[in-house]
């Protein structure tokens, strides 16, 4: 205490004062603890640090010179610190390096930072620091070395003072928001061996004095708005040994002075405006080993002087205007690895010096879009390494060669967009490793190859557009990753292989445009199959393409999300002069289950019957509650029939004398779910609560494990988060006590009319923190290994003082024994739309990924304002099917609810509504964690903090 009354004094009393107190206690140790004070330690990185210390030479990251015991460097890298730069750092005067790099800090650099003589390293790179750096800072920087500031969010002009940082060797102001010119006299700092500005705004050119530089061996200039020539003073920097120019508007041709830059071995220009010819002085540049001249408008042949390249491995010469042959000296490139000529105006056939030369390290070859004609080599003897081969978009003719299947180790082969002819050689199932098969818009004839079952990991296959006949083989079914398949436009014909529908991972499988005939596969995917994927098959049947098979009569289930029971209809085929409605929803349980459905609602509508009639008679007993002890799980003495069991996990004095009456009290309903009904009552303290009146008592498992389910769920505590504060139990009567939440359901702001217009009105503002606070309740539950199960919009409430949401009834299907998931499902999943396709199937793992998908359809029901699923008057419109259909033609903005009128930020709401699309993915390991998801919120929300203030 004593220390820290010194601190006090030391920091805030006037001069006179300070200075006998630093007489006496060791400055370092009083600066240090009173950095510590301005910043949050959530790791406890900092604990060593302990103000009875007489010296700091033992703390964590700190280091001290041996003779003088002062503070020389200071290293907190990686310490997951937070706050600010407070001015407890300007005590340690003999600090020559300051290295915070990967924390959290914020707020602006202070300029006294200046007053550090000493320094020598400043590394606060990796932070949240914005605004700009003050010019002051740098007015006395002789024993300056390094700086590094990079990915931060500053802003502004770089400081002018930075230039008089005569002794600066390594300068990286990377990944900020640094804008307008350079200070002039930066290309002057000869000592300076790394520059790097890239990823800023930064608006000038490349200035001659460039070549004062003689020390300079890394310049990293990418990702700005620089422009102009680059000039010929640069081939003087001689020790030169990566060079990145790329994103930027550099325009004009190459200099020749380049060949003078013999160290260097890292060019990368792509994406500028250079043009004319490559010249043949880039082949002195011996030592490069990755050459990026992509995305620019170079014309001409290529020099022959690149095979003197022979130490390069990445070769990136695509987007431009080059044309000619490819020249046979570059079949001396022996340690190239990545060549890619797309997108050019090459001719001729492909270079035999390729496939059958010496480039036995070839991993990647990209020969795509070019005018290359004749037909593919047939020897691939000498591509055994290959990875990524792509030919696409050329004029080649012939078949497909039969080689690759020596492609040992091929993950993607792209021939598509060709006149290649003949048929798929069933040598295909020899490349054991690809993944994506590309060979769409070709001529193609004959089968689909039953070899190529043995391309386990495929995931792609491309077939469409060409002349396929016979049936889809079998083998097919054994491709379990496949994911997205494309075979129309063939003529195939045959039935359709039922165990197609145990491919789990199934994205799309378009089949339309052939000669197929017989039943679609029943389950999985084929379920919820999109009707264009299976189009003119004029012989095939099945829901999807409007047409019975014979002997099969058609019953879909239709489930109701607006009804306010949990009931289950048969929906037969309507009046003839009625239009029949046809759903094909990625939520609807399969047909197959529905007998489940129906048997599993029916016995828990009977034993609630039942349940019902006992806790009646029992009511006015049960409700009679003792005290509680102290403990935080405390509970009431009685465990008999008549009393009950109550445990509150607080001292909170649960006596409901005012309460009881509530409970058998309609008035004070709040509302009726799939578990039971939810009253307000009021403790004796005034304390409001909800009480959950669960009515599927009967089904509760036994007392000892609905305890145990219901103490995990009341530990859970977070804002956004519905608190559970205790329960009571008898065998007949179970009741959960829940902190009360005044504003009402989300549901109930989003689609119910209130006093005085037609629906409460939710800023863009408020909807976007409903959806974070949501996500993060979310990811809380998850981190924790609770799944929700039953995420819907009336069940996240609206706290009507602060406008934050919490998720409420989290976690209580486990309550139930472990029923058959139809049952489940169609006893938690009242709204149809919410529910995870997995609940469909049996094969399939419950997992966190269902909350996920829910989630995802609660992000479009806040942004569109639109139920999950609507009942037109002869239609059925489906949330999600409605915002991808307008993502996909353009008109994603117009699911926007028309109650924002506008008032919204379209760089916000699109890519939320397409980061819910994302979470509805059928593919359960295709959407991503909770976790995820707040920070991808958090990133969409970061670049509009200006609006969100200017929209309030």
């Amino acid at each position: 205490m004593t220390r820290l009354l010194v601190l006090f004094c030391f920091f805030s009393l006037s001069p006179l004062l300070v200075k006998p107190l630093s007489l006496s206690l060791n400055d370092d140790v009083l600066g240090l603890i009173v950095f510590k004070a301005d910043v949050q330690d959530p790791t406890g990185k900092l604990a060593s640090w302990d103000e009875d210390d007489d010296s700091a030479c033992g703390w964590a990251g700190v280091k001290c010179n041996s003779r003088s015991n002062q503070v020389v460097e200071l290293n907190l890298d990686g310490f997951s610190l937070s706050g600010r730069l407070g001015r407890g750092l300007l005590q340690l005067k003999s600090l020559r390096k300051l290295s915070l790099a990967k924390n959290n800090l914020t707020g602006s650099i202070n300029a006294n930072f200046a007053r550090l003589d000493n320094l020598r390293i400043l590394d606060l790179s990796e932070n949240g620091l914005s605004g700009s750096v003050p010019d002051e800072l740098f007015q006395q920087c002789g024993s300056l070395k390094s700086v590094s500031f990079a990915r931060n969010k500053l802003s502004g002009e770089i400081p002018k003072s930075l230039t008089r940082c005569s002794s600066l060797v390594s300068l990286n102001l990377s990944s900020n928001q640094f804008s307008g010119p350079l200070p002039e006299g930066i290309w002057s700092l000869s000592a300076i061996r790394v520059l790097d500005l890239s990823r800023n705004a930064l608006e000038d050119g490349i200035n001659e004095s460039i070549q004062r530089m003689k020390n300079l061996r890394a310049l990293t200039l990418k990702g700005n708005r620089m422009y102009g020539a680059v000039p010929g003073g640069i081939g003087s920097c001689l020790l030169l040994r990566s060079i990145d120019l790329s994103e930027n508007s550099f325009s004009g041709s190459l200099p020749d002075t380049f060949s003078q830059l013999t160290l260097c071995n890292y060019l990368d220009l792509h994406g500028n405006s250079f043009s004319g010819e490559i010249p043949e002085s880039i082949g002195e540049v011996r030592a490069l080993e990755t050459l990026d001249l992509s995305d620019n408008a170079f014309s001409g042949k290529l020099p022959t002087s690149l095979g003197n390249l022979v130490s390069l491995k990445v070769l990136n010469l695509s987007g431009n205007s080059l044309s000619g042959p490819l020249p046979e000296s570059m079949s001396s490139c022996q340690s190239l690895q990545v060549a890619d000529f797309s997108w050019n105006s090459f001719t001729g056939g492909l270079p035999d010096w390729i496939f059958k030369g010496r480039l036995q390290e070839l991993q990647t070859l990209d020969l795509s879009s070019n005018f290359f004609t004749n037909q593919i080599p047939t020897d691939f003897g000498d591509l055994s390494g290959l990875q990524f081969l792509n030919l696409s978009n050329n004029s080649l003719t012939g078949s497909v060669p039969k080689g690759i299947g020596m492609l040992k180790k091929i993950d993607v082969l792209d021939l598509s967009d060709n006149r290649l002819n003949g048929s798929i050689p069933s040598e295909v199932g020899g490349a054991g490793s690809l993944k994506e098969l590309w060979l769409q818009n070709n001529e193609l004839t004959g089968n689909i190859p039953a070899s190529m079952d043995k391309c386990y990991s495929l995931t792609t296959l491309l077939l469409s557009h060409n002349y396929l006949s016979g049936p889809i083989p079998s083998s097919m079914s054994r491709l379990g990753n496949l994911q997205i398949v494309d075979l129309s436009y063939n003529n195939l014909s045959g039935s359709l292989p039922k165990q197609l529908a145990n491919l789990a991972h199934l994205l799309t499988f378009n089949i339309s445009h052939n000669q197929l005939q017989g039943q679609l596969p029943l389950g999985g995917f084929f379920n919820t199959i999109s009707p264009s994927s299976v189009s003119e098959n004029p012989s095939l049947c099945g829901a999807p393409v409007n047409r019975s098979c014979p002997g099969v009569l058609p019953k879909p289930i239709v489930l109701n999300p607006n009804s306010t029971g949990d009931t289950v209809s048969g929906s037969f085929p309507p009046p003839l002069g009625r239009k029949r409605i046809i759903l094909s929803i990625s939520a609807l349980i399969a047909i197959g289950a529905a007998g489940m459905i129906v048997i599993g609602v029916i016995a828990i509508t009977v034993l609630n019957l039942r349940v019902q009639s006992i806790s009646a008679s029992r009511s006015a007993a049960a409700l009679t509650f003792s005290g509680v002890g102290d403990e935080l799980f405390s509970e009431s003495p009685g465990t008999d029939a008549n009393s009950g069991k109550l445990v509150m996990f607080s001292t909170v004095d649960p006596d409901f004398s005012t309460g009881a009456h509530a409970l058998l009290n309609k008035d004070c309903e709040l509302g009726r779910g799939g578990f039971g009904a939810v009253y307000r009552t009021i403790l004796r303290d005034d304390h409001p609560v909800a009480i959950k009146k669960l009515t599927v008592s009967s089904l509760v498992k036994s007392q000892d494990d609905f305890e145990r389910e219901v103490k995990k769920l009341g530990k859970v505590r977070h804002p956004n988060i519905v608190a559970l504060e205790g329960y009571y139990w008898t065998p007949s009567l179970q009741l959960l006590i829940s902190e009360f939440v005044s504003g009402g359901s989300l549901y109930k702001h989003l689609h119910e009319a209130s006093a005085g217009d037609s629906k409460s009105s939710l800023s863009w503002n408020d909807r976007f923190n409903i959806i974070l606070g949501t996500a993060k309740g979310l990811a809380h539950l998850h981190q924790t290994n609770i799944i929700h199960y039953n995420i819907k919009s009336s069940n996240v409430l609206i706290d009507s003082s602060s406008g934050d949401p919490k998720v409420a009834d989290f976690g209580l299907a486990r309550l139930l024994p472990m029923l058959d998931r139809y049952v489940l499902s169609s006893k938690i999943q009242s709204a149809l739309g919410y529910m995870a396709p997995e609940f469909a199937c049996r094969t399939v793992k419950i997992t966190e990924k269902c909350d996920v998908y829910g989630f995802g359809v609660l992000v479009l029901e806040i942004v569109a304002g639109k139920r999950p699923v609507e009942y037109m008057e002869d239609d059925v419109v489906v949330l999600c099917e409605m915002v991808r259909g307008s993502l996909e033609d353009g008109r994603v903005e117009e699911c926007v609810d028309g109650e924002l009128k506008g008032n919204y930020p379209a760089e916000e709401a699109i890519p939320v509504m397409k980061l819910g699309l994302i979470c509805t993915s059928q593919v359960p390991s295709n959407r991503p964690d909770m976790a995820e998801v707040v920070k991808i919120l958090e990133l969409i929300r970061c670049p509009s903090e200006g609006m969100e203030e200017e929209l309030v």
